[in-house]
C-alpha cells in the first residue's frame, strides 16, 4: 500500500482520530482511495465503496481493506445489515443516502462528511444545485441522532477555491476525544 496521505482532505485529517482503532470504517465514494489509505494506515479495517473501483486496484490484496463496487444511487444499499465505527464521505452528495449513512453507524460511531455547498458555482464545478448542500443541510441531517463535534459552512482555497460544508458528528451523543490539532 502506498504511504501517501498528503492528498487527504484536511477535514478528514483533523477528525479521523475520533474513530478509535481498530475501528471498521466505511469510505463512501472512495475514488482513488486517499481516505481509505489514511484510515487503514491508522489501524482501521476499511470498506471502500464506489461505482468504479479501478482507482484502488493497488489495494485489492491489502488485508484490512475490503473493496465493494456498487451503484449507491440506483441499486440496493449493500450494507443494510452492517454497522461501522466510522463513515467518511467527501466530494459526493446523494441525499437519499443520508439516513442509510447514519443508520450504518454504531452507537458512538463517527460521521465525517465534507462536500460542496450552495454558491460553489461561482468558483467552478459542481454548480448544479442537485450536487450542492443547502445552508445547514448537514446539521439538519444529523440533528437528533448525532452530537455535532465540529461543523463548517465555509470558503476554502485548497485544493481549489470552493464553498464547502463539513461536519464531524458522533452518533447517539457520544463524547468527542480531545486531540491536538494535526501539524500542517
Amino acid at each position: 500500500m502506498n504511504h501517501v496521505v498528503s492528498d487527504a482532505s484536511p477535514w478528514v485529517l483533523r477528525w479521523h482520530r475520533e474513530i478509535l482503532p481498530p475501528g471498521r470504517v466505511l469510505d463512501v465514494a472512495c475514488g482513488s482511495g486517499r481516505h481509505t489509505r489514511l484510515l487503514a494506515q491508522h489501524g482501521h479495517t476499511v470498506v471502500a465503496v464506489d461505482l468504479v473501483t479501478s482507482g484502488i486496484d493497488d489495494l485489492r490484496d491489502t488485508p484490512n481493506i475490503a473493496i465493494v463496487e456498487a451503484d449507491l444511487e440506483n441499486s440496493a444499499w449493500p450494507f443494510a445489515k452492517e454497522e461501522f465505527d466510522g463513515v467518511v464521505v467527501t466530494n459526493y452528495l446523494h441525499r437519499p443516502l443520508f439516513p442509510r449513512l447514519i443508520a450504518a453507524l454504531k452507537s458512538g460511531g463517527v460521521f465525517i462528511y465534507e462536500t460542496f455547498a450552495e454558491g460553489n458555482g461561482q468558483y467552478g464545478r459542481p454548480s448544479n444545485p442537485d450536487f450542492l448542500l443547502q445552508p445547514g443541510e448537514l446539521l439538519k441531517e444529523t440533528c437528533g441522532v448525532a452530537r455535532v463535534v465540529a461543523y463548517e459552512d465555509t470558503y476554502v482555497d485548497q485544493p481549489k477555491p470552493a464553498l464547502v460544508q463539513r461536519i464531524c458528528a458522533i452518533k447517539n451523543g457520544g463524547i468527542a476525544r480531545q486531540f491536538p490539532a494535526p501539524a500542517n
